[in-house]
């Protein structure tokens, strides 16, 4: 039992390739079974490690200056989408590269492949969200060029991402118009955590009932700071301010 968050992850369950060039490798994640009692130390100790993994997670990001983007949504919301249409925009212009989490399957990883850009797949296994050590151990599989984007897409999830600091510069978060305007107020740490809210698929606005500005000012509740770009990757509304915001980091 993984007493950080309450998600199961045996031993040896994640699996992290970079795409490519056929190179695989295993890393077996750190895990503290507990009595009840324990479980409040044994998650700051978790989380103790994976802070001091993150703070050389970023100092490598510094030194090279990469701009590292934790992207994190709930299943469905169109991350993989939104990084597609971002690399074929920026490519060229800026060096890009991203990490890919999901429980399992190389599907989204393969997405990107198929862009050009260096990619690679962390498999969580039973693991509900990606860790300092997993990004750590990616980026022994890649060569991120200085002055760079790096992309990690976490796994779908509002809950414990939010916990896990990667060593990124700033976690985005991205909301669909598919799901409800509330989410920001049942998942506020994760919306807390974030520096930018990306507002997806309004292309389907005239078909579904979601409400941008009461979504917007629920965020804006949890997170005076947080701010929002709304956009469709599929036909492209929007994208240019996130593509704007996206350079002026570089």
């Amino acid at each position: 039992m993984c007493d950080s968050c309450g998600c199961t992850q045996p031993e040896n369950s994640v699996t992290i390739t970079r795409l490519g060039q056929a190179m695989s490798g295993s890393v077996a994640a750190d895990h503290h079974h507990s009595h009840p009692g324990r479980v409040v130390e044994v998650r700051e100790a978790v989380l103790g490690k994976n802070d001091g993994i993150a703070a050389h997670n970023r100092d490598f990001f510094k030194e090279r200056r990469i701009v590292a983007l934790n992207l994190v949504s709930s299943p469905g919301s169109g991350k993989t989408t939104i990084l597609e249409q971002t690399i074929r925009e920026l490519r060229g212009e800026i060096p890009m590269a991203v990490i890919e989490g999901d429980q399992q399957t190389m599907l989204d990883a393969e997405r990107i492949d198929a862009t050009g850009v260096d990619v690679v797949q962390v498999n969580t296994g039973a693991g509900c969200h990606l860790d300092a050590d997993m990004v750590h151990q990616a980026l022994h599989r890649m060569e991120p060029a200085e002055n760079s984007l790096l992309f990690i897409e976490n796994v779908g999830n509002l809950v414990c991402p939010a916990m896990f600091d990667l060593g990124e510069a700033a976690k985005v978060v991205i909301i669909s118009v598919t799901e409800g305007e509330d989410k920001p107020l049942k998942y506020p740490a994760m919306f807390d955590a974030a520096s930018l809210c990306l507002i997806n698929k309004i292309d389907l606005l005239p078909h579904v009932d979601f409400d941008v500005a009461r979504c917007r000012e629920y965020a804006l509740r949890v997170n005076h700071r947080l701010e929002f770009f709304e956009i469709s990757a599929r036909t492209g509304e929007g994208m240019p301010a996130w593509l704007a915001w996206l350079r002026s980091q570089i």
